[in-house]
């Protein structure tokens, strides 16, 4: 019996997360962005306040608001669309994806949501920046291991 390798790509694929590790994922790395979003939008009240010059930039154009939400809606946008992807595609055997989904935690812990921690909570705890990134990427790690339990074998190999 011969398998035939299929690889076709959807916007289903690129928007449309498979129900996966991959999922719980892209709902644990968005619940510290909106932290940083929300937190942002309720305690900036001039866009020099804010230290992201790209993020202020937006906001100067277009209102704190909007510019925030426009920022942070494309600043944002390659980070869900990879995680969806991969929620499609990455479907690796069981010690592989012990080393892929870890090494995509800790990237995803330290770069996205240890920054946005860290940018959520400058606006009302004065702690150096290095500090409240560890936390957030403490904070990552430990709910991605209780939520998305990427070292649990899901199938044999």
């Amino acid at each position: 019996m011969q398998r035939k390798l299929r690889i076709g790509l959807s916007l289903k694929h690129f928007f449309l997360p498979e129900n996966n590790g991959w999922f719980k994922r892209i709902c644990l790395v968005f619940a510290f962005i909106l932290f940083d979003y929300f937190s942002t939008l309720v305690f900036c009240q001039a866009p020099y306040e804010e230290a992201n010059l790209y993020a202020r930039i937006f906001m100067e154009s277009f209102g704190i608001p909007l510019g925030l939400t426009l920022f942070v809606f494309i600043a944002n946008l390659p980070i869900y669309v990879t995680l969806s992807l991969d929620s499609h595609i990455a479907k690796f055997p069981f010690r592989i994806g012990i080393i892929a989904e870890s090494f995509v935690d800790v990237a995803f812990a330290w770069f996205v949501a240890g920054l946005h921690f860290s940018g959520g909570t400058s606006w009302f705890w004065y702690a150096p920046d290095l500090m409240r990134q560890v936390l957030g990427m403490l904070l990552y790690v430990v709910m991605a291991l209780l939520v998305v339990k990427p070292y649990k074998p899901r199938c044999s190999d």
